[in-house]
């Protein structure tokens, strides 16, 4: 995957639309993620990479009024608009923050979320070492991932492959290799950050979409956007007519063009002081 530098600017630019063209994919995941973690009234709660708020406002909602739910994301747009989104919620703090390293006092949260913000990473297991460090003994930590490809997803990717650099193709494979290829992986990675009972659920989330227009939208929307921005302008149009023509075959009978996905959710705890 990109480094965060150069895919800041990508969500920077997706933020007005990202999780906004009406396709229910990140909620469902974000909420997966929450319920997990058990978040309880009172409780202090940061949300890594927090986007447009599919996991902070559920996390704000579980802490309440008497608690404190931070979220923090690289790319400014999407804290401007989140903030404005959550200002209802007095509760909720939205600010500009490096992943890699929140800017936090040790022991200052008890729990920390990351929804599809891991592999974007370029070292995952400093980062989940800083996590881990924020968080109060007895403290939670959830992070969520994609689990194994659905052939669809893979089928709408591999229309990209042609157009991208050597680089980009290497760093989706890393996202989806190594650590990231198990629930065995994912869970070594959060035991090596010195978190207890790490365990992991699978959730199976399907994004469905009206049609063939409604694909070439929600691919602009979210992290797909850095594929689309890699494609020489000139070429544009013709992923786009491969992008409806594939949609064509994988449109069931019934007319329901759906994109499947397992994603892991592993959580753990930050062991109690003794």
């Amino acid at each position: 995957m990109a480094h965060p530098e150069g895919i800041v600017g990508v969500f920077d630019r997706a933020a007005d639309v990202y999780d906004n063209v009406g396709v229910p994919w990140f909620g469902p995941i974000a909420a997966g993620l929450v319920a997990e973690l058990d978040v309880r009234p009172g409780e202090r709660v940061l949300d890594v990479g927090c986007g447009r708020g599919a996991a902070l406002r559920p996390l704000a909602l579980a802490t309440g009024p008497t608690g404190r739910a931070v979220g923090i994301d690289l790319a400014p747009r999407m804290v401007e608009r989140t903030a404005r989104d959550l200002a209802g919620l007095p509760q909720v703090e939205v600010a500009v923050g490096d992943a890699r390293a929140p800017r936090f006092p040790v022991a200052s949260f008890d729990v920390v979320a990351a929804s599809l913000v891991l592999f974007f990473l370029p070292d995952p297991a400093a980062a989940l070492g800083a996590w881990s460090a924020l968080l109060a003994p007895g403290g939670r930590l959830g992070v969520t991932t994609v689990g194994a490809q659905d052939e669809r997803w893979r089928r709408v990717e591999e229309v990209f492959l042609p157009y991208l650099p050597p680089a980009a193709v290497d760093g989706r494979a890393r996202g989806l290799g190594g650590a990231f290829a198990s629930d065995l992986g994912m869970e070594d990675l959060l035991r090596g950050a010195g978190l207890a009972g790490v365990r992991t659920v699978s959730l199976t989330v399907e994004a469905v979409l009206r049609d063939a227009d409604h694909l070439v939208e929600f691919s602009w929307s979210h992290g797909q956007r850095a594929l689309w921005e890699l494609v020489p302008p000139d070429a544009r149009d013709d992923v786009r007519d491969q992008l409806v023509a594939l949609a064509a075959s994988i449109t069931d009978s019934s007319g329901r063009l759906g994109l499947g996905g397992e994603i892991r959710c592993t959580v753990g705890a930050r062991p109690a002081a003794t």
